[in-house]
C-alpha cells in the first residue's frame, strides 16, 4: 500500500505534525483537544477529609492549647492589676494540666509528657498565690517545683522563697534560703549571683547585724559595683560609726561608673543633615530616659550620702561638707558641689543659724546663672521671713535676672510686691510663675489669694479649684474653697467643704468651730452645739467658742452647766469683769443665791468701782435680810457719782477738741502767708498683717518642711488665733486706748493651721446683760 503521506487525514484525524508545533498545540480546534495545561476541565478538587477529633491525640492537642491560653491570661490579667482573676485562670490551668496528664496515661503516652507546660503551670500558680499574698500557698507550689529532681536550674526559684520569707519578716529563714539559692547558681551568672548577695546584704540591714551586711556589700563593690549598694555601704559604716570607712565609702561611692553617654553626643550638628535627624529621633527614646533616669538617681544618692555623713566624719558638719564638696569636685560630678554647698546652708538653717546660712549663699553671687538663681532665690525667702522686705525685693530681682524662667523667683517677688498691698502687680507675677511652670502649685495658691484680697471671688475660686485638683487631700486649699463660697453667700456649699477638711484633719479645732458657727447662722442649733463643743474639747482656751456654749446653756435654761464655760474664761481673760458677773449671774439663776453673794462680794474686791455687781449685791443683801445693804447702797451711790463725773469729763473733753480742731483750722485758713507752728502728735503705727499663707513661697533647694499654706480671711481679717494683749515694743510708742496685738496662735499638730474666722452669728455676752436685772426681769443675753 506504501508510505503514508505526512499530513494525511486517517480515521477523520490529520496525523500530528510533531517537527512543526509544541505539544498540547494545535492550529484547528476541530482537529484537535482543547488547549487546557492545567487540567481545569476536570472539574474541582475532591474536599478535604473532616478531622476526627475523637482520637487522642487530637484530644492531647486541644488541651494543651487550653492550658497555654489560661497560663497566657493570667498573666495578663496580672498585668493590668485583677490579681483575683488572675490567680482563677492559674488554678484553672492547673486543673486543665493535670487532666492532660491522665488523658496521656489512658492514652499509654504517658512517655510523652510536656515537662515545660507542668512546670509553667507550677511557677504562674505560685506567682499568683504570691501576688494575692497568699504566702503558705505559694511556698507549697515553690516547693513542689524545687523537689522535683526533673527540672532543671529549679533551684533557683529559692530566691522567690526567701523573698516571701522577707516580707513575713522571717528573716533567718529568708537568708538561709538566699544562700541554698547562691549554692545552686554557677559563677557564670555573675550578675545574678550579685543581686542575691545584695538582697542578703538588705536583710542583713534589717536584722541590725550590719558587720554581715558590710561584708557582703564590700564583695559587691569589689565584684561588681554600683550606686544603690555604694549607698548601702555608707549606711551601715554610719551605723557602726566608721569615720574613715564612710570616707572611703563615699570616694567608692562617686567613682562607679554609670556606662551611659555623656549629652553632648545628643547635641546635633549643622553640618551633617542625616546624623541630627538620627540625633533627634534618639534624644527622648526610652534609652536616652533610662539613661537620664540612672544619672538622677546616681546623683541623688550622693546627695543623700553627703548629707548624711558630713556632720559625723568631722568635728564640726561645715568642715564634713566641705571634704564632701572636695571630693565632689574631683569626680564625674562636678555640678553636683555647688547645690551640695546650698544644701550647706539649709544646714545652718535648721540649726538656726541664719547668719552663716546667708553668708554661705551669699558666695553664689558670682557663679554661673542657675546656681545664682537658686542661691537668690533662697536669700529672698530668708530675708522674708525676718520681714525685711527691702532685701527680699532685691534678691528676688537678682534671682529673676540670673533665671527670669524660675518661678520660685517669680513667686518670692510677687510676695514682696503683695505685703506692699500692690495686688494687681503680685498677681502678674503669680501669673507668669504659672505660665513658666504649670505646676507651680505655691503660684496658683497665691494667685487665688491676691484674687480674694482684690475682691475677684470668682477668679480666685476658679484657682482653688484647679489646685483642688491637683492637691487632692489639701486642707488649706479646702478651707479656702469653703470660705469663699461663704463670701459668695453659699453656707451649704462652705459647709460641705468644711466637712471634707474634718475628713483630712479630724481633730482641728477652728473648723469645727467654723462649721458651728455656719449652722448657727443657718438656724440649726443642734447641729451648731455638737461642733462648737467637739471644737471645745479639742481646744479648751478659744473665747468665742467658750462664750457660745455658755449663751447657748443659759438660753436653753441649764445655768449650772453654763457656769463651768464662764468659769473657764475667767480663767482665761481674769481681767475681764463681764466673765465673773456671768458666772454669779448664773448661780443666782439657778436658785444658789448664798454663792451668787460669795461670788459678788469676791468681784467687789477686785473691781470695787464696778456699778453693776454693787447693783446686785445691794439687791441680793435687800432679799436676804442681810445688814450690809446700807454700806453697799452707800458704795453704790458713790460709784454711780465716780462714773456719772468720768462721763461728763470724757463728754466735755470731745467737744473741746472738736472745737480746738475748728479753731485750727480756722486760723490756718486766715494765715495762709504766715509761718505755720508745727503740731505735735502721737506716732500711729500702721502694720500690715499677712498670713503665711499669703506670703507663701517655696524654693526648689529649700526645705519642704515649712508650712505653706495657712488660709486666710481677707474680708473679716481675722487669724484663726487666740489673741493675746501685751505691752509695746521698745520702738512702738505706747498708747493705753490701743494696745499691740500679738500673735498667739495655737498649733494643732493634726490639722492646718488656717485663718481665724470670724464668729458673727454667735450671741454676745456684754455688760449691759445686767442693767436689766434691777427691775427684776431676767432676760438673756443677746
Amino acid at each position: 500500500m506504501g508510505r503514508p503521506m505526512t499530513g494525511a487525514v486517517q480515521d477523520g484525524a490529520a496525523r500530528p505534525m510533531t517537527a512543526v508545533r509544541a505539544a498540547g498545540y494545535t492550529s484547528s480546534l476541530t482537529r484537535g483537544s482543547t488547549f487546557d495545561p492545567l487540567g481545569q476541565s476536570k472539574g474541582p478538587a475532591p474536599s478535604l477529609e473532616a478531622k476526627n477529633e475523637d482520637t487522642p491525640e487530637e484530644k492531647i492537642k486541644i488541651l494543651e492549647k487550653k492550658v497555654n491560653d489560661l497560663i497566657e491570661e493570667s498573666c495578663m490579667a496580672q498585668s493590668t492589676g485583677a490579681l483575683q482573676l488572675a490567680l482563677e485562670k492559674a488554678k484553672e490551668a492547673g486543673r486543665k494540666e493535670r487532666a492532660l496528664v491522665r488523658q496521656r496515661e489512658q492514652s499509654g503516652n504517658a512517655d510523652h509528657i510536656n515537662l515545660d507546660l507542668t512546670y509553667s503551670v507550677l511557677l504562674n500558680l505560685a506567682n499568683q498565690y504570691a501576688n494575692n499574698e497568699m504566702y503558705p500557698e505559694a511556698l507549697n507550689s515553690y516547693q513542689v517545683i524545687v523537689k522535683n529532681k526533673m527540672f532543671s536550674n529549679a533551684g533557683r526559684l529559692k530566691v522567690n522563697m526567701a523573698n516571701i520569707y522577707v516580707k513575713q519578716k522571717n528573716y533567718p529563714k529568708a537568708i538561709k534560703f538566699y544562700r541554698m539559692a547562691l549554692d545552686q547558681i554557677s559563677n557564670a551568672h555573675k550578675e545574678m549571683r550579685i543581686k542575691i548577695m545584695q538582697n542578703i546584704g538588705v536583710v542583713f540591714v534589717r536584722m541590725g547585724q550590719y558587720s554581715d551586711a558590710i561584708t557582703s556589700f564590700e564583695h559587691i563593690m569589689s565584684e561588681s559595683p554600683n550606686i544603690k549598694t555604694g549607698f548601702n555601704l555608707i549606711l551601715c559604716y554610719y551605723a557602726i560609726g566608721d569615720r574613715e570607712r564612710m570616707k572611703k565609702a563615699f570616694q567608692k561611692l562617686i567613682s562607679v561608673p554609670l556606662g551611659i553617654d555623656d549629652d553632648d553626643k545628643y547635641i546635633p550638628s549643622n553640618d551633617d543633615t542625616d546624623s541630627s535627624m538620627v540625633i533627634e529621633a534618639i534624644k527622648n527614646d526610652k534609652l536616652h530616659q533610662m539613661e537620664r533616669d540612672l544619672k538622677v538617681l546616681a546623683e541623688k544618692y550622693i546627695m543623700t550620702a553627703a548629707k548624711l555623713i558630713a556632720p559625723a566624719i568631722e568635728t564640726s558638719f561645715a568642715t564634713g561638707f566641705d571634704w564632701c564638696v572636695d571630693m565632689v569636685k574631683n569626680s564625674q560630678y562636678v555640678e553636683l558641689a555647688n547645690d551640695l554647698e546650698i544644701n550647706k546652708a539649709i544646714t545652718y538653717l535648721r540649726q538656726k543659724d541664719f547668719n552663716q546660712a546667708v553668708e554661705t549663699l551669699k558666695t553664689f553671687e558670682k557663679k554661673d546663672s542657675r546656681v545664682k538663681s537658686a542661691a537668690a532665690t533662697n536669700l529672698s525667702f530668708l530675708y522674708f521671713l525676718e520681714k525685711d522686705y527691702d532685701q527680699a525685693d532685691r534678691y528676688a530681682d537678682l534671682a529673676m535676672t540670673a533665671d527670669r524662667y524660675n518661678p520660685a523667683a517669680l513667686i518670692n517677688k510677687g510676695n514682696t510686691v503683695f505685703v506692699k498691698q500692690d495686688y494687681e502687680k503680685a498677681a502678674e507675677f503669680y501669673k507668669e510663675a504659672l505660665r513658666n511652670d504649670s505646676s507651680c502649685t505655691e503660684a496658683l495658691y497665691n494667685l487665688g489669694l491676691t484674687y480674694k484680697k482684690l475682691n475677684r471671688l470668682e477668679e480666685a475660686l476658679d484657682c482653688f479649684l484647679k489646685l483642688h485638683a491637683i492637691l487632692r487631700n489639701s486642707a488649706q486649699v479646702m478651707y479656702q474653697l469653703a470660705n469663699l463660697y461663704e463670701l459668695l453667700e453659699d453656707p451649704q456649699q462652705a459647709i460641705e467643704w468644711l466637712i471634707q477638711v474634718l475628713s483630712v484633719t479630724h481633730t482641728d479645732p477652728q473648723a469645727l468651730a467654723k462649721l458651728g458657727e455656719l449652722y448657727d447662722g443657718e438656724g440649726d442649733k443642734s447641729q451648731a452645739f455638737q461642733y462648737y463643743y467637739e471644737s471645745f474639747r479639742y481646744f479648751p482656751s478659744n473665747i468665742d467658742v467658750i462664750e457660745w456654749l455658755g449663751a447657748y446653756y443659759i438660753e436653753t435654761q441649764f445655768c449650772e452647766k453654763a457656769i463651768q464655760y464662764f468659769e473657764r474664761a475667767t480663767l482665761i481673760q481674769p481681767t475681764q469683769v463681764k466673765w465673773q458677773l456671768m458666772v454669779a449671774s448664773c448661780y443666782r439663776r439657778s436658785g444658789n443665791y448664798q454663792k451668787a453673794l460669795e461670788t459678788y462680794k469676791d468681784i467687789h474686791r477686785k473691781f470695787p468701782e464696778n456699778v453693776e455687781c454693787l447693783r446686785f449685791l445691794v439687791r441680793l443683801c435687800t432679799d436676804m435680810g442681810l445688814k450690809e445693804v446700807q454700806d453697799y447702797a452707800t458704795k453704790l451711790k458713790k460709784a454711780e457719782k465716780m462714773k456719772e463725773i468720768k462721763e461728763q469729763r470724757v463728754k466735755s473733753g470731745r467737744e473741746g477738741s472738736a472745737r480746738g480742731r475748728r479753731e485750727n483750722r480756722e486760723g490756718s485758713a486766715g494765715s495762709a502767708a504766715g509761718v505755720s507752728t508745727p503740731v505735735l502728735t502721737s506716732p500711729k503705727k500702721a502694720s500690715i498683717m499677712v498670713s503665711q499663707s499669703e506670703s507663701k513661697q517655696l524654693s526648689p533647694l529649700l526645705d519642704s518642711g515649712r508650712d505653706s499654706g495657712h488660709s486666710s480671711n481677707s474680708t473679716k481679717g481675722e487669724r484663726l488665733s487666740a489673741k493675746m494683749r501685751s505691752l509695746p515694743g521698745s520702738n512702738e510708742p505706747y498708747e493705753a486706748s490701743s494696745p499691740k496685738e500679738i500673735d498667739a496662735s495655737y498649733v494643732d499638730p493634726l490639722g492646718p493651721q488656717m485663718e481665724r474666722p470670724k464668729t458673727g452669728a454667735k450671741r454676745r455676752v456684754e455688760d449691759d446683760d445686767f442693767a436689766d436685772e434691777e427691775l427684776g426681769d431676767d432676760l438673756l443675753p443677746e
